[in-house]
């Protein structure tokens, strides 16, 4: 997983719970996820509109 091995990453989480706290974990995971799924919905959508404008440019034809 981007070249860290479980060392690092638990490394990594200590200094994530010290910056933010336990508290606050949750929350972050939970806006971390909906930053996520609405860039995947955004990147179909962008596909979906560059779908259609070239069937529209089709139709023109």
């Amino acid at each position: 997983m981007f070249g860290m091995g479980w060392q690092e990453l638990i490394i990594v989480l200590i200094i994530v719970v010290i910056i933010f706290g336990v508290g606050k974990l949750p929350e972050i995971g939970s806006a971390l996820g909906r930053g996520i799924k609405n860039f995947k919905k955004s990147m179909n959508e962008s596909n979906e509109i560059t779908d259609n404008s070239s069937k529209k440019e089709e139709d023109k034809k």
